[in-house]
Parts: C-alpha cells; structure tokens; sequence
C-alpha cells in the first residue's frame, strides 16, 4: 500500500518508507491510501476472538500488502503481551483500561509496536537510525522502553522541564544505553517544534537517518485501532452491540484519530467525543470551523496540553476539511483543572473506581453527553499511579498504591541533557553525536 503526505505535494511513498522517514518532505502527515472495511463476518464473531486475534485481523488490512503474514502476526503477537480489558464503572458507563502494559499507559500499544515494525524494516541496515519523540508525559516512556537495547537504533526523547510527572520523567530518564533522554526548556509544542524540524533541516537530514516516534508517524498512530475494535468485542460479550459512544480524551489527537480509521473500517460506534482540557483548540474548531492554534497551557491533565495537535491535520484529511462532516462524527467537551479534580474524586468515591485525570476527562465527557439507551466506553489511558501526587491530593494522601513496574523506575538515577528550546541548539547536539 502506497502513504500520501496531508500536504499532497509530493510522491507517494511504500509502508517502510514512511516508517522510516515518519514525515513527509512537504511537511505533511502519511496516510494510506485507502482505508479498507473489515467483513461483517468478522463483526458477527468478534467476541469469540482474543485482543491478539482481533488486532491481527485489523494489522491485514493496514500492514498485509507490505509484512508477509507470519512475520505481521509475530509482530502483533509480540507486541500485544499484554490486555486492553473493558470495566464497568457506573451505570451505562465504562472504562477501556489502555495501562496494562510495560509502561502502564496506552502508548505501549503503538510505541511497542513501531518499534517492532521499524526493527522488521531495518534489517541488515549498516546504518544507525536516530528516533527523535516528542513527550508530554507518557510517549517518551512507551517508545524509550520499546526501543530499549535495540541494535542501531538510538532514541532522543524531548521532553518540557518541569511539565511531566516524576513517574514519567523517571520512565525514560533513568535507562540509558540508547536511550538519550533532552530536557528542553519550553513546553510540550516546542519539544514538537523541534522534532519536526529536525526532519526538514538539510544539514541533518544529510548527515543522519532520523524517524520520529511520535504519532506523527504512522506505525505509531495506526495500531492504535486495535483497541477500538477489542473494546466492542468485549461489550458484545456483555450484550452490548447498539449505540457505543467513545469518549477520548485528547491532546494531539492520534488516539481519536485511530479510533476514526477503526469507525471507517466498518466499527459500529454511533460518535466520538474529543475531551479536552483547557488546550481547546480542537473544541473552539467544532464549534466555530476556523483550527486557530496557540501556545499550550500547563494543566493536571498534562498529556494533554497540546496546543497545536498534530493529527488534526489527518482528520481534516479523512473528511475532506469539511467542518459539517467531521461535527457529524465527534463531539467536543472542554474541563478546566477543577473541574476534573471534581469528577475525579466523585467517580473514586461515588463508584470506588480511580481513574487518572485524563481518564477522568472522558468520564465527566460521557456523563454530559449520553442519551437514553447509550452506552459510553472511555479511555482511561494511564495508571493513576503515574500521576500519584496530583492524584493523592484529590482523593487524599496515601490512597494511590505504586504498582511494583513504577517502583523499580524510581530507584533508578535521572540521566538526562538541559537543552534550550532554540532549534540551532538542537541541531548541533545531533550533529555532535553524529
């Protein structure tokens, strides 16, 4: 299957090169071709299927032209070590719990798995690749740890100084080998800033092979789907088959686009919701039609706080930047930090679930925005653990116990390299390692 750049000024390039290259020369985010529609009989025999089992199925139709078939379901199966399991929360309500892998948050689904791709594409390479992955919080995490001890592969993480929790910071701080961890001083859009340019700057593009992790890049982004479709096969389990609403709580964007593709792939969800915290940008567009980006702002809901989402961009794409048609697919709710605080605490107290602040975006989301007859599947997208001191704050010190997994990490020693936020510097250092 041949990707085109959103930009649409240049060639279409093969699956390994868009992996490879993770943005296109014009600027522009790949996309397939075509998005292909699963067989009602996969639909009609979802339930019976594991989330392994699911997600191979939905990988065919985005990866089959170009991973022959065994090798695409070691990769699947490799990645996927983990469940994605449906909980029931409150009444019609319930939580897709996405923080059941290594680094207990969603990106483990596609950061494990690019990793794997990328890995498959670079076999026999001579040449060492530099992944470059912009962080609010848990990205850097996910792909660092995907990508750890991987031969001639070398991550650079850019992370915001003093904008991540210490869990997350620690995630990706303390492991060293090829993981080189750049603590730049700005926030989360600079960080993005700098990893875009980085791939249109002649002088590095000549002197490195660089790809970027970041859901920018499409074996990020994509495998991002399987959970969509697991999360419907396991609420057929439970009856459930008519009227799902999927609330995503959403910063730049790549999970609810994701969720879009699965939905175009036939998945039978009756709409989206875009919960945002008070990074708006995204909301103000489905209200107004005019995408005004601005700079971030720092809030408890930190992986979030994206104020110029990347993946918008694709789903402008996917709907022909039509306005109306996109408002026909998804919803948009804004929380500030106190009103997250405040369905946090009602949903741990209300319903002993504990969700993170994000998760609890979607909740309060689903909770404004369900009809009669509805059933509302949130994305609790990471451990509450990660997040324990905002979180403890909430419900009351001394109630978040650490899962052994984050324990070990905040043993290890922060090992990390003060960069501005200017793009000369970042250059250089690339240069240096060279």
């Amino acid at each position: 299957m041949k990707y085109y750049s959103t930009n649409k000024s240049v060639s279409e390039v093969s699956l390994k090169d868009a992996v490879i290259k993770g943005l296109a020369d014009d600027k522009g985010l790949f996309m397939p071709e075509r998005i292909e529609a699963l067989p009602q009989s996969f639909f009609d025999n979802i339930h019976k299927l594991s989330f392994q089992e699911i997600s191979f199925e939905v990988a065919k139709k985005f990866f089959g032209e170009d991973v022959p078939e065994a090798d695409l379901k070691e990769l699947v199966y490799d990645t996927l070590c983990f469940d994605c399991p449906v909980v029931h929360v409150n009444d019609t309500i319930y939580s897709l719990e996405l923080w059941h892998g290594p680094t207990l948050a969603f990106k483990d689904v596609g950061g494990r798995f690019m990793a794997r791709l990328l890995s498959y594409f670079l076999k026999g390479n001579t040449e060492q690749v530099n992944v470059l992955v912009a962080t609010s919080g848990d990205t850097g995490s996910a792909v660092a740890n995907g990508f750890l001890g991987v031969d001639g592969i070398h991550v650079y993480v850019l992370y915001p100084k003093g904008l991540v929790s210490e869990i997350q910071e620690k995630q990706f701080t303390t492991l060293g080998q090829n993981i080189t961890a750049i603590e730049v001083d700005g926030t989360f859009d600079d960080c993005q800033r700098l990893v875009k340019t980085a791939f249109l700057d002649q002088e590095l593009k000549a002197g490195l092979t660089l790809t970027s992790a970041n859901s920018i890049n499409v074996a990020r982004f994509l495998p991002q789907a399987f959970y969509y479709f697991n999360a419907y096969a396991r609420l057929r389990e439970k009856g459930i088959t008519d009227d799902i609403v999927m609330s995503v709580p959403s910063g730049n964007f790549g999970n609810l686009t994701a969720g879009l593709f699965a939905k175009k792939m036939g998945l039978p969800i009756k709409r989206f919701i875009a919960a945002n915290n008070e990074n708006d940008i995204v909301y103000k567009y489905l209200q107004s039609g005019k995408y005004e980006p601005r700079a971030s702002v720092s809030t408890i809901a930190n992986a979030m706080d994206v104020g110029d989402p990347s993946n918008f961009a694709r789903i402008l794409d996917l709907f022909d930047h039509s306005h109306e048609a996109i408002k026909a697919e998804m919803k948009g709710y804004r929380y500030s930090d106190a009103e997250i605080r405040e369905v946090l605490k009602a949903v741990h107290d209300n319903y002993d679930y504990l969700p993170d602040p994000h998760g609890a975006t979607g909740y309060k989301a689903l909770e404004e925005d369900l009809q009669d007859g509805e059933v509302g599947v949130f994305l609790e997208t990471a451990h509450p653990a990660k997040f324990t001191e905002t979180v403890e704050k909430i419900i009351g010190v001394g109630n978040v116990s650490l899962p052994e997994k984050l324990a070990e990490f905040m043993k290890g020693e922060k090992l990390s390299i003060p960069l501005s936020k200017e793009f000369d510097d970042f250059r250089d250092f690339l240069l240096k390692q060279a």
